[in-house]
């Protein structure tokens, strides 16, 4: 569509001619907005963040992403906000005059992106004055993981927090803060076509399947948090790109006889969707990446991507998860355990989409999710480990456990899974969760990597039923 735009800092901007594999940050930058910039290219340290206005119920809110993946055409009638569209030299927004006034910048570098972020949570609806600050929240209720995705290498982060804890409120005549009470745009049904290839968002699934059907090489994006990383690292191009992140029957969650989980949804909205319905999830948030790759990343791209070391597929599959595979032959449920077939290889037919997640209820009364790697937020795992066991009257009557980083493809732990059932679980089953904690040492086939020996990653896989024990009967 020639009429094709984005809204960046109130000012329309045309999408036409801009190449499928451009991202937001190469098209903003490209516009004279040279506050975000290129880090790291994959997501992994913030300097690119920008704003962009998500729907938020009845009412909008401005998130968070990591501008260095999205594709600039994925935000075809969006509204997008820069550092430079925060406040101007003579008239700094809060957040820039806070990061001013306590020495939050250095060289600079880095700081558009933290100023991005710190904005994000600064709107937040819910933020709320609290009497006491602890390690990650402030007193004002800033919650620091909200810049968890942006890196600094010469400011410190003490004055950064510093500035984050000293915001207010917004201001009545704030007029970010007021275009929340508004909804946002809705999605654009978009088809850009250039000599570089086509982007196409489809209006509805049975549009986006048909398209499927009709073009067996499209390549489908969501968040595009992983072939963002593809395209601007290994420089992976697409002759047909098909959208898929704002389709509605993909963005469903329902908690009624099974939790169903659209997989459209972000890691952020299916977590604010769910309000803590499925507690091993919660557990997982927080370590899954950073809040800027969480408001990105989508349910279907993280089980799409096959990755053997993804950290949702081992929490899921403790919860003895399903997905909904959809063509226009219709839908088809495939247990997740019979998901993945191979090294980022799984049951998809061409032209089939990941339509939703199901957990069956009810769900296990104790889990856990242990995810070791060398960082303890925002790294990719060595090890991660989905517990689900159902204790009755000390009594361990059903086990679930899911792995990753261990084998080609994430794993049941078939084997200990069986050592544990019918045996106890108690401050007096020490030898039971002993021997089971050995059985869980020899699953899958680890190997050696940059991220961890082969021995290191059984030695963390017997800790973590060790960790559990301790963690549930002491």
């Amino acid at each position: 569509m020639s009429d094709s735009q984005v809204v960046v800092n109130g000012r329309p901007r045309p999408l036409a001619g801009v190449p499928t594999h451009t991202n937001a940050l190469d098209f903003v930058r490209g516009l004279g907005l040279t506050g975000a910039k290129e880090g790291c290219a994959e997501g992994e340290c913030g300097a690119c963040a920008v704003l962009v206005l998500r729907p938020d119920g009845a009412r909008s809110r401005w998130t968070s992403i990591n501008a260095c993946l999205v594709p600039a055409a994925a935000l075809d009638g969006q509204e997008v906000v820069t550092a430079e569209g925060l406040g101007r030299p003579d008239d700094l927004h809060p957040v820039q005059t806070e990061m001013a006034l306590r020495g939050g910048s250095q060289c600079g570098y880095c700081t558009p992106g933290f100023v991005c972020s710190m904005a994000a949570e600064y709107y937040r609806p819910d933020r709320v004055d609290t009497d006491h600050a602890d390690a990650e929240h402030g007193p004002n209720g800033f919650d620091l993981h909200a810049m968890g995705g942006n890196l600094c290498r010469c400011t410190g982060y003490r004055p950064i927090r510093d500035a984050a804890w000293a915001l207010g409120t917004p201001p009545e005549a704030d007029a970010l803060a007021e275009r929340q009470q508004l909804p946002a745009p809705g999605p654009a049904a978009t088809r850009l076509a250039g000599s570089a290839g086509e982007f196409v968002r489809p209006t509805d699934l049975a549009e986006a399947l048909d398209l499927l059907r009709d073009q067996p090489d499209a390549v489908v994006v969501a968040g595009a948090t992983d072939w963002g990383v593809d395209a601007n690292l290994r420089g992976r191009r697409a002759p047909y790109v098909v959208a898929i992140d704002r389709l509605p029957e993909l963005r469903q969650v329902s908690t009624d006889g099974v939790v169903e989980i659209g997989s459209a949804l972000t890691l952020s909205e299916a977590e604010t969707a769910l309000g803590g319905a499925v507690p091993l999830l919660d557990a997982l948030w927080p370590l899954f990446a950073s809040r800027l790759i969480r408001n990105g990343a989508t349910i279907g791209g993280n089980l799409g991507t096959a990755s053997p070391i993804g950290d949702l597929p081992p929490a899921l599959l403790a919860l003895d998860a399903s997905v909904v595979l959809s063509s226009i032959e219709g839908d088809r449920e495939v247990a997740l355990a019979d998901y993945f077939t191979g090294y980022r290889e799984t049951v998809l037919r061409q032209g089939e989409l990941i339509r939703s997640v199901r957990i069956p209820l009810p769900l296990a009364g104790l889990t856990g999710f242990h995810k070791i790697s060398k960082r303890r937020f925002d790294d990719i795992s060595s090890v991660a480990v989905g517990f689900a066991l159902d204790v009755v009257d000390g009594t361990v009557v059903r086990a679930r456990i899911g792995l990753g980083g261990v084998a080609a493809t994430p794993i049941r732990a078939l084997a200990t899974e069986a050592a544990l059932e019918g045996r106890p679980w108690s401050l007096e089953s020490g030898e039971t969760v002993e021997a089971a904690a050995e059985v869980l040492r020899g699953e899958g086939t680890p190997i050696d990597d940059q991220r961890a020996s082969a021995a290191y990653r059984s030695a963390m896989l017997g800790n973590a039923l060790r960790k559990l024990w301790t963690e549930t009967v002491r």
